[in-house]
């Protein structure tokens, strides 16, 4: 990890869309990136040689709601504990900027879950349970 830069900006939408789809996480469309990364509360990128080889988000509403998003590590740089720094950088954030009674939420993909649970984060069940809904996927256009 001495080689690693890390940048709290959001990366481009081009390297985002590049590095998601990479990684295996869901793709997006570009005009979604374009839009949603500027407005991110908090983000951090991690480079190699100016290379983005991991990343992590924060959205919401800066005070009642954080979710955090987005985070992947190359299939080339994984096992070299990208994920925990990221999420490392993430929660020195939250710390700093949730107020009290602040809900994170985070949507974990297995085997993800693991990583986020070192760092605290609990399974919502049995009180509630995790739903969403995505453009073009719900069958009611």
């Amino acid at each position: 990890m001495e080689h690693v830069n890390i940048e709290h900006t959001p990366p481009a939408a081009e390297e985002y869309l590049a590095l998601r789809q990479t990684a295996g996480l869901s793709p997006m469309s570009r005009q979604g990136a374009e839009i949603g990364l500027p407005n991110s509360l908090f983000a951090v990128c991690l480079r190699e040689e100016g290379e983005l080889v991991g990343m992590g988000r924060v959205i919401g509403d800066g005070g009642c709601f954080f979710q955090v998003v987005d985070i992947a590590v190359h299939p080339e740089y994984q096992g070299r504990g990208y994920g925990k720094l990221i999420m490392s950088e993430i929660m020195d954030y939250l710390r700093k900027h949730v107020p009290a009674r602040g809900l994170v939420s985070l949507l974990a993909d297995v085997p993800a879950d693991r990583l986020y649970s070192q760092f605290g984060f609990i399974y919502t069940r049995p009180k509630s349970e995790g739903m969403w809904w995505r453009q073009g996927e719900d069958g009611l256009e």
